[in-house]
């Protein structure tokens, strides 16, 4: 197939779902076409490796004046400031341009960021339209409403108030206006199709690389405890203060020595803090190979108190042999009837310490937990499940397409 991907942000290990579908669907012969933006060096540097894989690239820069000069414009609409956020006149030029000069099969837009290029297209006068698919990723309301209750700062509140109301009436529009929508988990479906009367919702899971995420026991560290994930996204600087406040002080009374390591990019000020304040914090901030840290760990937590879509983090943990606590928010995207030997489950501070604390004491629970783990994501998780689905999904919609 001739596929034009667009995607908000450059795809990297760090963005696990453009990255994974796009890598997955060129080895399998598609012909990739790649529109997406980039902000700093190291994104600009991957572009040249997509190139490389062979997918074509139409890029732009999007800088920092150019997204706030987005949002203030997008005050006095009824659209989301987040709408606008990656908003580029240029790359709008360049998907245009290849639109009207290459016939493609299908036309896969990404998150709530990119469907602003998939709705200002203009159908090629010489071709029928391609399908247009809706890969919305995560309920972004469903996510808002979560955190409205927990989102702390005045300023921080004020922002979620105002883009609720807003993104609630606009990804009501967005799901009516494509040929199919995708999302990452039954939840997000869900509270999606209540928003928008659209039943014709298709779930597509993340997966994680079994061969790039494995285990390795010779580089783990007793007492060791790992939170991973962009600790530039809310819910994870939430979860992560929730860890160092109310959970790891329970943990330390028993094991004083225990270390905890906040892996992630873009860790904000307070939790930079908290590691200068305290050395058994270890904050790394953005690592080259995220899977050193998991590797050293004893135990990997994921302490949510709201999210949305599946936690990759999780799922890589669990790929890597590393036991998980999780708590129910974090796996609620995941068939808890089949993640149940393989992870931990606590949901208050208390509950959730004596967890880490019981993987920590028992090496046998330990082993289980490493076993189970990567048996589950082999199991449910591999990329080559969701491709399959992905593929069967873009042929649907070419054939109805070709119908009308």
């Amino acid at each position: 197939m001739e596929l034009l991907f667009i995607v908000p942000y450059t795809p990297t290990l760090i963005r696990v779902r453009p990255y994974n579908l796009i890598r997955f669907l060129a080895r399998r012969g598609h012909h990739l076409t790649l529109a997406t933006l980039w902000e700093t060096a190291d994104e600009f540097r991957m572009l040249a490796e997509w190139r490389s894989m062979g997918v074509d690239v139409l890029a732009a820069q999007l800088t920092r004046t150019r997204s706030i000069f987005n949002a203030i414009k997008a005050v006095p609409t009824r659209d989301p400031l987040q709408a606008a956020y990656c908003d580029s006149p240029q790359l709008m030029q360049l998907i245009q341009s290849k639109i009207n000069s290459q016939s493609f099969d299908a036309i896969h837009v990404e998150h709530l960021r990119g469907a602003r290029y998939a709705l200002h297209l203009e159908s090629p006068t010489s071709n029928l339209r391609p399908p247009v698919i809706w890969d919305s990723v995560d309920c972004i309301t469903y996510l808002f409403e979560q955190a409205a209750r927990y989102r702390s700062g005045l300023f921080s509140r004020l922002i979620t108030r105002l883009e609720l109301g807003r993104t609630k009436k606009y990804e009501a529009r967005l799901a009516a206006q494509f040929d199919r929508v995708l999302v990452t988990s039954e939840i997000d479906r869900r509270a999606l199709a209540a928003l928008s009367n659209r039943s014709e919702i298709d779930v597509l899971p993340n997966g994680v690389d079994l061969d790039y995420f494995t285990p390795r026991a010779d580089q783990r560290e007793a007492d060791t405890i790992v939170f991973s994930g962009k600790m530039s996204y809310h819910a994870n600087v939430t979860a992560a203060r929730y860890l160092i406040d109310q959970i790891m002080p329970l943990v330390w009374r028993q094991r004083p020595n225990a270390n905890l390591i906040i892996a992630g990019s873009r860790p904000p000020r307070s939790i930079r803090q908290a590691g200068a304040a305290d050395a058994r914090i270890k904050v790394t901030g953005s690592l080259v190979d995220l899977r050193v840290a998991l590797w050293r760990a004893s135990v990997s937590v994921a302490p949510l108190l709201y999210g949305a879509g599946i936690q990759n983090k999780v799922l890589e943990a669990l790929a890597c042999g590393v036991p998980v606590v999780a708590s129910s928010r974090a796996l609620a995207a995941l068939p808890r009837v089949k993640l149940k030997s393989a992870a931990l489950v606590a949901d208050e501070p208390r509950s959730f310490a004596d967890a880490i604390l019981s993987v920590l004491n028992d090496e046998a629970l330990r082993v289980h937990l490493r076993v189970a783990g990567r048996q589950y994501v082999e199991a449910e998780h591999h990329w080559d499940y969701s491709v399959n689905h992905l593929e069967d999904i873009y042929r649907a919609a070419i054939e109805r397409r070709s119908l009308k």
